[in-house]
């Protein structure tokens, strides 16, 4: 089910990419039940009329225009009445008083691609696909089927890409890193400020969308094509894998999005790159399932690869600000992950000088909401197969 509202643009709060970030006030319900917003359009009393709430709006001018203020806009509150951390927000839906003009100038790729992607949905999109036909890029990937030993470092949540980084650049600051997202999470990258913030700062030369991602700088069908383009076209010298924000789990042993990390290094292995397996670890996550290395992790490692992969480790005994039990907790599940997964090869990854290269990163780093004090591990652990990656290059 979709929550409708309608409401009208009043201001705006920010702006990233496609992505514009507007406030609200919102019109009355379209029925009298009550939502996560409460009762909006009950008179107060004899002859009042209470104030409309005001809320934060996600447009993506690609898809609805910009949003002015004074716009009327539909928005879907889904999100936002159910608390969302990850993209608690409404999102426009559409400004249905301006519609946008149809975009079909040959000229320009976004009007005439042949992928659909959020397909059969209420808003799908078409846009170019780095490998269709009329792509200047259709020849080059005709013919590549091979990575010829890229490492492709694969993670199961979004806030470790800029840790990943961090410790990439800290060995091998001139390497070229592409960010291929998958469509586990959040489907259009640009609601990602992240990679917005790291291709401004050069730390990421581009992202690929795959699968029903989309809005990157290249477009690809899945996770293979999206692989290859960014080798072959982006000439990227590292590749990091994850999916986009948002990620769901269920508490289950396989209802998670992040099984897709076992499967994109298999697809790493058959196209002849080096697989590099960012371990999820967290010393303050409240749920057990992800304290030490998270069963994400455990079970994509463990149960879904079935190529050989590196298994960068961080030695956390004796690291400042690491408690020693879950340095002890890391160290031992890291062994019964390596028993159970006959494809991983361990490799014990020092962290010296880590904290610092996090600590300067140019974007936020926040992982379940906690920042680098509340969890360093987690960045540590990401950082960690980032520093395996310069190794292999």
């Amino acid at each position: 089910m979709i929550r409708w509202r309608e409401g009208e643009v009043v201001g705006e709060r920010a702006r990233w990419g496609d992505a514009v970030e507007v406030e609200v006030r919102l019109g009355p319900p379209a029925s009298p039940h009550r939502s996560g917003l409460g009762e909006i359009g009950t008179p107060g009393g004899v002859g009042e009329v209470p104030p409309r709430p005001i809320v934060r709006a996600l447009a993506y001018v690609s898809v609805t225009g910009e949003p002015r203020v004074g716009d009327r806009v539909l928005l879907n509150t889904n999100a936002l009445d159910n608390e969302l951390g990850t993209g608690g927000v409404a999102m426009v839906v559409a400004l249905p008083d301006r519609l946008p003009a149809d975009r079909l100038d040959a000229a320009d790729p976004a009007g005439v691609g042949h992928l659909v992607k959020a397909r059969y949905t209420p808003l799908q999109t078409m846009v170019f696909g780095v490998d269709e036909q009329d792509s200047p890029h259709h020849a080059l990937l005709a013919e590549a089927g091979e990575l010829a030993g890229t490492p492709v470092v694969v993670a199961d949540l979004h806030s470790s890409l800029p840790a990943v980084l961090a410790g990439l650049r800290e060995r091998a600051p001139r390497a070229r890193a592409a960010y291929l997202m998958t469509d586990g999470g959040a489907l259009p990258a640009t609601f990602s400020r992240t990679c917005a913030l790291l291709r401004e700062s050069e730390w990421l030369t581009a992202v690929v969308s795959c699968g029903q991602a989309y809005g990157g700088d290249l477009e690809a069908v899945n996770t293979y094509s999206g692989l290859l383009a960014a080798r072959h076209v982006v000439n990227a010298d590292v590749v990091v894998v994850t999916q986009g924000p948002g990620n769901l789990g269920t508490g289950t042993t396989w209802g998670f999005s992040g099984v897709s990390a076992g499967e994109a290094l298999n697809a790493a292995a058959v196209l002849g790159g080096v697989g590099v397996a960012a371990l999820r670890v967290s010393g303050a996550d409240p749920r057990e399932r992800h304290r030490g290395i998270s069963h994400h992790s455990r079970t994509a490692y463990s149960r879904v690869l079935s190529r050989p992969a590196d298994l960068p480790v961080p030695v956390l005994e004796g690291h400042p600000g690491i408690d020693p039990a879950l340095a002890h907790q890391v160290a031992r599940q890291a062994e019964e992950l390596c028993a159970a997964g006959p494809h991983l090869v361990r490799h014990d990854i020092d962290l010296e000088g880590l904290d610092e290269v996090l600590d300067h990163a140019p974007v936020r780093l926040s992982t379940m909401g906690r920042g680098l004090a509340q969890d360093p591990a987690a960045f540590l652990a990401a950082a960690a197969a980032g520093r395996h990656a310069a190794s292999l290059l």
